[in-house]
């Protein structure tokens, strides 16, 4: 089997006969794509990440803003997204500032489905604390459940695989201002920070995931400057100190009409 033929880099997901139960009767099922994605800043090779093929070009406008590679997204001039033999190649020209920056700081490191971590220089570069400006924002219970019912009716990849996460942006209604979905966790949110980068976020906005909360979960919001994330799942230790820190409120195991409020729960009415 030819590379080309292994990795169906164009496609979402893929249709394929399966066997149920150890019977001949076979049945059709829908399974999610995961392809390499090479991100190339300026000619040079930054990383590679195993992601769904989709929604490209945010997510590197989110890696780059997140990984701190740029602080807008004006300091990128073009992104390319183009198809390969054996995966997908996205071209990113920023400015040379940020470009020498950049190279001082470069590292190579090849992701895995989920990881956040892989290929790290020193302890240094493990937690990057950004910027932050002042946001006194407050929300309502209510529209933390609100949002919660319709974050899980719109993953429309996930409906069809159930091998997907997604990450979504609502407003302070519980109202989904863009959703995003990948096979790892934290592509979808850089694919959500990326997209959101041309939208009018406001300060009472906030995040909700599908995964547990992870310290870069924490992380990323933080480069939006958003005050609330809402995971689906636990929040590890390091998250909610870090959240601690960043004056986030942190909730997790959100889900059937309750969830556990684990850092900052003054900023929860009702």
């Amino acid at each position: 089997m030819t590379k080309e033929k292994l990795i169906h880099s164009s496609r979402y997901f893929q249709a394929v006969s399966i066997q149920k139960n150890n019977k001949s009767e076979t049945t059709e099922d829908i399974l999610a794509e995961e392809t390499p994605v090479a991100i190339v800043y300026n000619g040079v090779s930054h990383v590679v990440m195993m992601a769904s093929p989709c929604d490209l070009e945010d997510f590197a406008k989110g890696f780059s803003i997140t990984e701190g590679i740029i602080e807008n997204v004006s300091d990128i001039y073009s992104i390319e997204v183009l198809k390969k033999e054996n995966g997908i190649e996205i071209n990113v020209e920023i400015s040379s500032e940020k470009f020498t920056r950049l190279k001082e700081l470069r590292r190579n490191l090849t992701g895995r489905t989920g990881c956040g971590l892989c290929g790290a220089e020193s302890l240094d570069h493990v937690l990057k604390i950004p910027n932050l400006k002042k946001n006194s924002s407050t929300f309502l219970s209510t529209s933390i459940l609100n949002a919660l019912k319709n974050f899980s009716t719109e993953q429309v990849i996930q409906k069809k695989t159930g091998a997907t996460h997604a990450s979504g942006l609502f407003d302070s209604d519980g109202n989904l201002i863009k959703l995003k979905e990948d096979v790892g966790r934290h592509n979808a949110l850089d694919k959500l920070i990326g997209a959101a980068s041309n939208l009018n976020v406001l300060d009472n906005y906030f995040v909700i995931t599908s995964s547990r909360a992870s310290y870069e979960m924490v992380q990323k919001i933080a480069y939006m400057n958003l005050k609330l994330l809402v995971a689906i799942s636990a929040p590890t230790a390091l998250a909610t100190r870090l959240a601690k820190e960043l004056e986030i409120t942190l909730v997790g195991f959100a889900r059937n009409n309750r969830y556990n409020c684990y850092t900052h729960s003054e900023r929860i009415i009702g």
